[in-house]
């Protein structure tokens, strides 16, 4: 009992990712199904017993970092970020595939054979980065000249090392790190300058990936098909992935098959990752989905809570950074199942089968944690970090 009294920091939280974790092993085992009997990976033991050792190895990060003093992460963040960029770069050097398969996304860590996909990662040290440089200039007014190098330079580098293998992550971290910007209160009209400088490099890269093709192979015409399909929904060559994930929810109704009973689990590939809502409101019908939202949209309070809460200019903007994309990347994962959204291939959070997702959500909520104990913003306080207003940063952005 000795470990649950060293347990610290907010325990809504905590009992929100316990709630989440302990729920994903239901999905999970049944999606498995179809890596065992369709793909032939496997077993559906073999898959739960996989999804349990990363969760436990998941919570051990978070217990670890809820324990480092939150002011600490500011330097962790200006030695991570080089590191970052050297494996982003080693990650995209693979080649675009290996056996059909892209594979600039993942590099394979020696000896104990798991995969590691770079970009995660860095969505969690550039939301940090970010957020430490945002909290060092408070006091100074800010010109987009002198936020060239050491704000711009190093976002920039990192979604251009991400984006010819994963757009949708590429867009995710581009939209928060501009949001957090805007709650750090970088002025408006050079965000809208950097949101234009987005887009024409955007542009010259689809251009370019269409001139010279063998460069990014079959990427951006993927990005095109997917939106195209989304905006055609009688298209007769409509995603298939999103046809059986609408089979799946109409399936399901209001109270759903039951759990394990899925059918389309069989046919819809990814049904254990990115289309793992559609099993869950197929096995647990439209009441389950909207639990689960429901327990999504309570830690984007607690989040938001523990934000006001902190006494400390950088721990709010740190809470923020980390955990907003979180429920964000949640709430994608469900639009793409009930077709609001462009398939994205963005997994959901603590509940999809999958390492590096689940530990870099891990981290994340980690660093909530500890910025939400109690102790440590006393700490914070003491050595001269900030004692400005709780509410000083959210409030006067609106």
């Amino acid at each position: 009992m000795n470990f649950f009294k060293n347990i610290e920091g907010d325990k809504a939280i905590w009992a929100v990712v316990a709630l989440l974790a302990l729920f994903s092993f239901l999905p999970v085992y049944s999606a498995s199904s179809n890596l065992v009997y369709v793909v032939g990976n496997g077993t559906t033991g073999g898959h739960l017993v996989k999804h349990a050792f990363l969760l436990f190895l998941g919570f051990g990060i978070i217990y670890g970092v809820h324990k480092i003093p939150v002011h600490f992460f500011k330097g962790l963040s200006l030695i991570a970020m080089p590191i970052v960029l050297v494996l982003l770069l080693f990650t995209l050097a693979q080649g675009t595939t290996i056996d059909g398969a892209n594979a600039s996304r993942w590099i394979r860590i020696p000896l104990v054979g798991f995969t590691f996909q770079t970009s995660n990662l860095a969505a969690v040290v550039l939301m940090i980065y970010v957020a430490r440089y945002l909290t060092k200039v408070k006091d100074e007014v800010i010109t987009f000249k002198k936020s060239i190098l050491p704000l711009w330079l190093p976002v920039f580098l990192v979604l251009i090392l991400i984006l010819p293998a994963n757009f949708s992550t590429a867009a995710i971290m581009f939209s928060m790190v501009l949001l957090l910007c805007f709650l750090g209160g970088y002025p408006i009209k050079y965000l809208l300058g950097i949101v234009g400088t987005g887009i024409l490099f955007l542009t010259l890269f689809v251009l370019t990936a269409k001139v010279a093709p063998d460069m990014f192979p079959n990427r951006v015409d993927t990005w095109i098909s997917r939106i195209e399909n989304f905006a055609n929904p009688e298209d007769t060559e409509a995603d298939y992935q999103i046809e059986r994930a609408k089979i799946a929810i109409a399936s399901g109704g209001l109270i759903g098959r039951g759990a394990g009973k899925s059918v389309q689990k069989n046919f819809l590939p990814q049904s254990s990752s990115d289309f793992i809502y559609a099993i869950i409101i197929e096995e647990y019908g439209l009441l389950g989905g909207f639990v689960l939202m429901f327990f999504y949209l309570l830690l984007l309070f607690r989040i938001v809570v523990v934000a006001n809460a902190n006494k400390t200019i950088f721990g709010k903007l740190l809470v923020l950074g980390v955990g907003l994309p979180i429920v964000f990347q949640a709430m994608i994962n469900m639009a793409v199942a009930v077709e609001l959204f462009p398939v994205t291939g963005q997994t959901l959070p603590l509940i999809s089968s999958g390492g590096t997702s689940s530990w870099m959500t891990c981290l994340a909520i980690g660093i909530i944690l500890s910025a939400s104990r109690k102790s440590e913003e006393v700490e914070d306080t003491q050595i001269g970090m900030d004692d400005s207003n709780p509410l000083e940063i959210l409030s006067g952005q609106l």
